[in-house]
């Protein structure tokens, strides 16, 4: 559909894609204040429990998904609501530009802006400063992982109490991993819009895609120094049991790679962060859906930190997909599986 209407030049895909996916406008909660701010220039808005609470309560930053294209305050709505409600938190979701009008690192610094505004002002939304926690879905996972680095050598600001990742991307060296391979048409992100959005992200165009799909991004020497966080190798047998095929190494591509060797940034793909970041990151909860390309990002990145001496919360939904979490009560069908995900945060959340 949105094909059709960009070659008829009404407007582009993108444009159509945010469309369909505008949240509705919900009417008021009766158990939460919900404002619209701006927390260092960046559009926020503030869900805070009206019920009065004993202490201080609990803080979450929220970073949505869509690719770094797609998403808004609306759309995720019904998510933060539920989250606010559920754990009596409060809860701040970001409105981070979005590509492909903001390239890399615009997302990542309104993120990280908005985290860092909220921390030195919690006072004023009754938040403990013990227990700040950044949360996304898919691109926002990618956001809250490269928020949560950034911050956690931070002397300054109060450490992070944890991290949630709900299947996030964290990496653009290898859209070949297992569950690329048995995933790759599986809705609601194919193998190659995962390449289309990172590279939407990086550049603000999807040049190179076929070679970075193949793989001829990123030169030989890299490949292997990456290859210690970033292989099949470190993916649990059960995980390949769905057929999984050891590819050949295509040719490097040198001028591809320079118009994409910023995946290389741990700020962009944050599984390739140095072991020194990871072993400071706070407690750690990942969700995964099996029938998801993400799936071992998810995998690679919980390894990474269990190695590094991080304590992880893993979730997996066994017959989850991805996305499922931003569908939760939307447009009035839900899936089971995705209130088990959402719930599962909720209680990751409630026992901190």
């Amino acid at each position: 559909q949105g094909r059709i209407l960009e070659k008829t030049g009404l407007c582009s895909q993108i444009t159509f894609g945010r469309y369909v996916r505008q949240g509705r406008k919900l009417g008021l909660d009766p158990k939460l204040f919900i404002q619209d701010l701006q927390f260092n220039k960046v559009p926020v808005r503030v869900y805070q429990p009206k019920a009065t609470s004993d202490g201080r309560r609990k803080g979450i930053l929220f970073f949505h998904g869509g690719g770094w294209v797609f998403g808004s305050l609306d759309t995720y709505e019904k998510v933060c609501r539920y989250l606010s409600r559920e754990s009596e938190s409060v809860v701040v979701s970001v409105q981070y530009r979005l590509a492909p009008e903001h390239k890399y690192p615009a997302a990542y610094e309104d993120c990280l802006n908005a985290t860092i505004y909220f921390m030195k002002n919690l006072e004023e939304y009754g938040v403990d400063p013990a227990s700040v926690t950044v949360c996304g879905d898919s691109a926002g996972g990618n956001l809250a992982a490269a928020v949560s680095q950034t911050l956690a050598g931070r002397p300054d600001l109060p450490r992070l109490r944890a991290q949630i990742l709900i299947y996030p991307g964290l990496q653009a060296l290898d859209f070949n991993l297992p569950s690329y391979q048995q995933n790759r048409g599986v809705p609601l992100l194919f193998r190659e819009r995962a390449a289309f959005f990172a590279l939407q992200y990086l550049n603000g165009h999807a040049l190179h895609m076929q070679e970075v799909l193949e793989g001829s991004h990123i030169p030989p020497d890299m490949r292997l120094k990456y290859r210690k966080w970033v292989s099949p190798d470190n993916i649990p047998e059960k995980f390949k049991v769905r057929g999984v095929k050891p590819l050949r190494p295509t040719d490097f591509i040198a001028e591809v790679y320079e118009t994409v060797k910023r995946f290389c940034e741990p700020n962009l793909c944050p599984l390739l962060a140095e072991d020194a970041v990871v072993h400071q990151l706070p407690e750690s909860f990942i969700l995964t859906c099996e029938y998801d390309v993400l799936r071992d990002d998810g995998l690679l990145y919980k390894k990474r930190l269990e190695d590094n001496g991080v304590r992880v919360t893993w979730y997996h939904l066994e017959d989850g997909f991805h996305g499922i979490i931003s569908l939760y009560d939307y447009c009035g069908f839900s899936f089971p599986s995705g209130k088990r995900g959402l719930d599962s945060v909720v209680n990751f959340l409630k026992s901190l």
